[in-house]
């Protein structure tokens, strides 16, 4: 490709709704050009670098077993209401209607249509395993779409829909597909996690999060620098705390913290440190009859350590708690008499059930809310003060510092950003719309499925998060718009630099190498902050005085300097210094 036959359009300043890197310098390199709330137009450089990552998908897809269709964008109504998520799914869901009012939803995902093709087309155990995927575009009504094409409404994924017959096969066919990410995200060139993730619902371990680390993302990443233990922050556990519980050294105590309603603020008041105080999170569940009517109320209290934050996934795993929301201001009152700020487990209202932190069940002389204003107790132990707790659970997010659950090493954190999941389905969908086949015993079964993602629009704005500098962009080889840029200098008015320049471009082109040689005649500073801009990772410039000295000059994108070069070695060179 020539410069002057492309479409190259960079801009000096990013727009004003722009708030991340990635978004900021996609729209100055001229990769993507908004259209509306979360909606872009591809540019022919973000479509290059689009169609790059499509292919790597494909490829290792294929490689795998996986076999490619298309499934619509606009979907009718009635698959979505045999699942329920017609109506379930909330206003993320964009539905509308034809000209005769039918029912229709522009799919942010194809679980009903992909179930609804294998209902139809696999009758018997003997056509599975199957797995079909596509890479088609998405919607998604988000309330807020930001951060570019991070988190955009209109989306292009790669969406894969595994069936099997018995759950064997179909955990066999998830470690296909675990082992397919992992080829595919080496191939991107990218610094990636594979992190144990919440299965939600349906349960069990095969749950996989494939995370881009990089300091903007926006989930937490826990993993043991000494094993390869990784988790997102929802599944991530610490080796569990070992007894015995220390003995009570101190009395029970009722002490005045005026105007300390938080741990932080007691601890500090008293100096402590945070680590012996507990906070108090009141929860409750409803138990509702078949009209939806609220017909019992359970409140819940939960105890962890001052320094420590709920996990949300792992309360809602304790038995009884699933479902969960969070006591009214009335509920708490009725319970403890008292507002929140002081609230703790001793000198109860009304009884409910307590349910403590493991690291809390084995604390002693710990200091918590005494149920009246402006004060707080210390002192307080287990089995002395108040009886042991109904439940004893993990409940809390991991630290760094925690002890790996492996017991091979500490926990660290990094940040990551989701662009990859493979996930074990179950019988979820087959069951909701009756996809059976018959199994080799003649009987009807249903299908055990699994679903695996990859955002394949999101992926080259998470590499940029990952990969960038101030001047601009630095893409890995893989998945960058052009791999080469050839920049003569002044090519209008030298033979030679013309000549030098046309043949290295028609050698790097005869040796498969993406290239693209600008012949737009820019002065060299506008041309090289353009391509710097751009993210090319390999430049070769070539001058009138750098030919007389029979060299040209070759710079990476992430190097320092460029580097003269023979003109009969700088192919070899180039080749060289690609990453293949």
């Amino acid at each position: 490709m020539k410069a002057s036959q492309f479409f190259i359009s960079t801009l000096k300043e990013a727009p004003a709704d722009a708030e991340v890197v990635s978004h900021k310098l996609m729209t100055r390199a001229g990769l993507i050009k908004k259209l509306g709330a979360g909606i872009y137009n591809y540019m022919p450089l973000g479509l290059r670098v689009i169609r790059k990552v499509e292919a790597i998908v494909r490829e290792e897809m294929n490689r795998a077993g996986a076999v490619e269709l298309t499934m619509p964008v606009v979907q009718p109504a009635e698959l979505w209401q045999e699942t329920g998520r017609f109506d379930k799914m909330g206003p993320e869901l964009l539905r509308i209607q034809d000209r005769h009012g039918r029912d229709f939803v522009v799919q942010p995902t194809s679980e009903e249509v992909i179930t609804d093709i294998a209902r139809q087309e696999l009758k018997s155990y003997k056509q599975l395993p199957k797995n079909f995927y596509q890479i088609q575009t998405k919607f998604r009504d988000e309330r807020r779409p930001r951060f570019g094409l991070m988190r955009g409404r209109e989306f292009i994924m790669k969406d894969a829909y595994s069936f099997d017959r018995d759950q064997a096969a179909a955990k066999a066919s998830y470690q296909v597909m675990a082992q397919a990410y992992r080829r595919i995200f080496d191939r991107f060139g990218l610094t990636y996690r594979a992190v144990a993730a919440d299965s939600g619902a349906i349960g069990g371990d095969l749950s996989e999060e494939f995370q881009v680390i990089a300091a903007t993302g926006e989930d937490a990443i826990v993993y043991c620098p000494q094993s390869d233990y990784a988790a997102n922050m929802e599944k991530a556990e610490a080796l569990a705390p070992v007894g015995p519980r220390g003995a009570a050294t101190q009395p029970q105590t009722k002490t005045a913290t005026p105007g300390k309603s938080t741990c932080a603020d007691v601890a500090e008041l008293l100096g402590v440190p945070l680590s012996i105080t507990v906070k108090s999170l009141v929860l409750a569940t409803d138990e509702t009859n078949e009209a939806g009517e609220i017909v019992k109320t359970q409140v819940w209290l939960l105890l962890l350590r001052g320094d420590h934050d709920m996990n949300e996934i792992k309360a809602g795993k304790v038995p009884g708690l699933a479902g969960f929301r969070f006591a009214t201001l009335g509920e708490i009152e009725e319970h403890f008499g008292c507002k929140p700020g002081y609230l703790g487990p001793i000198g109860l209202k009304k009884p409910l059930k307590i349910v403590a932190d493991r690291e809390v069940a084995l604390m002693a002389d710990w200091i918590c809310g005494a149920n009246e204003v402006d004060f707080h107790i210390t002192g307080v132990n287990w089995g002395r003060d108040l009886p042991e707790p109904d439940m004893v659970a993990d409940l809390r997010n991991v630290v760094a510092g925690d002890r790996s659950p492996d017991g091979k090493g500490e926990l660290a954190i990094e940040r990551g950003i989701e662009v990859g999941h493979v996930f074990y389905l179950g019988t979820k969908y087959s069951q909701g719309m009756n996809a059976t086949f018959l199994g080799d015993d003649g009987k009807p079964a249903f299908f055990e499925m699994g679903c695996y993602g990859i955002g394949v629009t999101r992926l080259p704005a998470a590499a940029i998060e990952q990969n960038h500098d101030e001047r601009g962009i630095i893409w890995p080889d893989a998945i960058a718009p052009f791999t080469v840029v050839v920049c003569p200098v002044g090519m209008d008015r030298s033979e030679a630099v013309k000549a030098t320049a046309e043949q290295l471009y028609a050698d790097l082109l005869a040796a498969g190498v993406d290239v693209i040689l600008d012949d737009r005649g820019e002065r060299p500073g506008a041309m090289f902050a353009d391509w710097e801009l751009i993210g090319v990772p390999h430049r070769v410039t070539i001058g009138d005085k750098s030919l007389k000295e029979g060299v040209v000059e070759y710079q990476h994108r992430r190097d320092a300097a460029a580097t003269k070069v023979a003109v009969a070695d700088i192919l070899a060179h180039v080749k060289g210094r690609m990453v293949v």
